[in-house]
């Protein structure tokens, strides 16, 4: 089952690529970038960027670790790194690839990070522990997830427009730890210590254009999968419409960036 979960969770952001990058100035590069100044990757360090996307931490992190140093940036989807190797190609530093980085056998990193990544694992905290393991003895880890309630918005309302839920994550694995508090205490029972937990404040303005990119350049494209292609225009402006109702001006994507120690 965790196999059927990864490979959807693959096509869903090889599908996404081109969205995907739409999103970056706005929202992804800022969440990203809040990641790597909490990880301070520093000069000839290695870095693992687990889940990297297109690479709005990895390309950061590895102008930081200059070219004496190394990022190995590793996502299960191809389009996703192909865009990645075209941004990135004046670093020689990055490595893209594209692997299954819960299976990803080199160690001993100085740092393992992930922005938004853990909570695609089909086993989230055999895949947090996996990241932990891979980081050298002494070595950081920085791990981003959304804080309670963020892009919750977006999903309340294209629900609406398609008439049902959006998926939820799978029971036990992330109930609870979207709170800065639970999620430090989640973070030192996969092994780290030194934790911290640091809020990022993200408000992203929703024009219709960012809308939209918000749901078919992010996870919350996966709820579209069973919309015929010849409704998504009717759906498009049945959750634009929602989201006027509403008074929706703005989408909080707030992080919790949890950073620690592998002991």
């Amino acid at each position: 089952m965790a196999d059927v979960r990864w490979a959807r969770i693959r096509g869903q952001f090889d599908a996404a690529a081109a969205d995907f990058t739409g999103l970056r100035r706005c929202l992804w590069e800022p969440i990203g970038a809040a990641a790597v100044v909490v990880a301070r990757p520093g000069a000839g360090d290695r870095v693992l960027d687990a889940c990297c996307g297109t690479g709005t931490s990895a390309i950061p992190a590895a102008r930081l670790v200059g070219r004496h140093g190394l990022v190995d940036a590793v996502d299960p989807s191809a389009s996703m790194i192909d865009e990645l190797w075209w941004l990135a190609k004046d670093l020689p530093q990055l490595r893209a690839r594209q692997a299954d980085v819960t299976t990803w056998t080199s160690g001993g990193y100085d740092l393992v990070q992930s922005a938004l990544g853990i909570l695609s694992f089909p086993d989230v905290v055999a895949g947090t522990e996996h990241l932990v393991g891979l980081a050298r003895p002494g070595g950081r880890v920085v791990l981003t997830i959304w804080q309670d309630g963020a892009m919750a918005a977006a999903g309340r309302h294209l629900g609406r427009a398609v008439g049902e839920g959006v998926p939820a994550p799978p029971a036990g694995q992330t109930e609870g730890i979207d709170r800065a508090d639970a999620y430090a205490k989640w973070l030192r029972a996969r092994g780290l210590v030194d934790v911290e937990v640091t809020v990022s404040p993200l408000a992203l303005a929703m024009t219709p254009d960012v809308a939209w990119l918000v749901i078919v350049g992010s996870g919350l494209r996966e709820v579209l999968a069973e919309v015929p292609v010849s409704e998504l225009d009717a759906v498009r402006e049945r959750y634009l419409e929602s989201m006027r109702g509403e008074g929706l001006t703005e989408l909080d994507a707030t992080t919790l960036i949890g950073s620690g120690r592998r002991p």
